[in-house]
């Protein structure tokens, strides 16, 4: 009897201690709690979700507040040495001029570019003029080819322009930048192309938020001496007279050597202060980017946060009122 009362006021009281009316509340809540939580990215998204998201954007915005400090570091030490460098060639300029539209038969394009990247668009705008020198230069008897300098301007021009490199030189700053060492790398270059024009293109510093895209002339001996009989503007070359044992032709043999090491050191440091410049405005706006994510992703934070509070009230007044009815 005991016992069949016993199991009479169990069957009573079994809607009242059964989990099955929390369940019932809890299947169709406002928001959901981690347990029962929406499809990640397309409503609901879980506090732990975020804060490792946070944590990778924090994460990130130091290392490109970091490069922007080491690329202003570089570029004050490069920038002298790019002013500098500039009273080399321009004499050279004056006295043999700098002509882009003299018509030869074999030119030699000489890509400058940096060897890393997260620098912007300049050696993406080196290698379209380079390509566009190509171009024009185009012709059934003419010939063109590219000496590349530097890792990005390779890895651009070697996927469509592959038969027509002559020659590819990477790592350039590894060391300080010298004129010697680019003296060097231009008697290498001397020594493996034939040429009667060699156009060298690189970005011309400015200032750290601006850069101009250059290109610079330099013709062989003897098209400085076919220009020169022919009445071509050459700067100031005619107005002197040779004097001594050597002849026209052995000086500007010499002239030329010396006139192209020297506006290749003055274009490597002017593209070096350029790299830099566009790797700090790069890394700035990368850090102002990360700020204002950090910014979105803690209001998303806050707000996930406060819904799974608010559906943990719910539910324990839900159940408390369920228990109570």
């Amino acid at each position: 009897m005991a016992m069949a009362a016993l199991r009479r006021e169990g069957r009573r009281f079994a809607p009242l201690i059964s989990p099955r009316p929390i369940t019932a509340v809890r299947s169709s809540p406002i928001v959901p709690t981690h347990e029962d939580e929406g499809p990640i990215g397309v409503r609901y998204i879980s506090t732990q979700v975020v804060r490792n998201r946070m944590k990778s954007v924090k994460n990130i915005q130091k290392i490109t507040k970091a490069m922007k400090m080491v690329a202003a570091s570089k570029l004050r030490a490069v920038q002298t040495k790019a002013e500098n460098s500039r009273g080399l060639w321009q004499p050279f300029t004056a006295l043999l001029g700098d002509l882009p539209s003299v018509d030869v038969k074999k030119n030699v394009v000489v890509t400058i570019s940096s060897d890393k990247g997260l620098c912007g668009g300049i050696n993406s705008t080196s290698v379209k003029i380079s390509k566009g020198i190509y171009k024009l230069n185009s012709g059934p008897e003419k010939e063109t080819k590219y000496v590349i300098l530097g890792e990005k301007a390779k890895a651009q021009l070697v996927r469509d322009s592959k038969k027509d490199i002559e020659l590819i030189i990477t790592e350039l700053q590894k060391n300080p930048l010298s004129y010697t060492q680019v003296s060097v790398l231009a008697d290498e270059i001397l020594k493996n192309v034939e040429y009667d024009a060699l156009r060298i293109v690189f970005n011309k510093f400015h200032s750290v938020v601006s850069f101009v895209p250059t290109v610079s002339t330099v013709l062989s001996p003897e098209i400085v001496e076919r220009e020169s009989e022919s009445g071509g503007k050459l700067g100031e070359l005619d107005s002197y007279e040779v004097e001594g044992g050597e002849t026209k032709g052995e000086i500007l043999q010499n002239l030329a050597e010396f006139q192209f090491s020297c506006v290749m050191f003055n274009a490597v440091l002017e593209n070096a202060c350029s790299e830099q410049g566009a790797r700090m405005s790069a890394m700035d706006s990368s850090s102002r980017n990360a700020g204002d994510m950090l910014d979105r992703l803690t209001l998303t934070y806050n707000r996930t946060r406060q819904a799974s509070i608010t559906t943990e009230l719910i539910e324990i007044i839900s159940g408390a009122s369920a228990l109570e009815g």
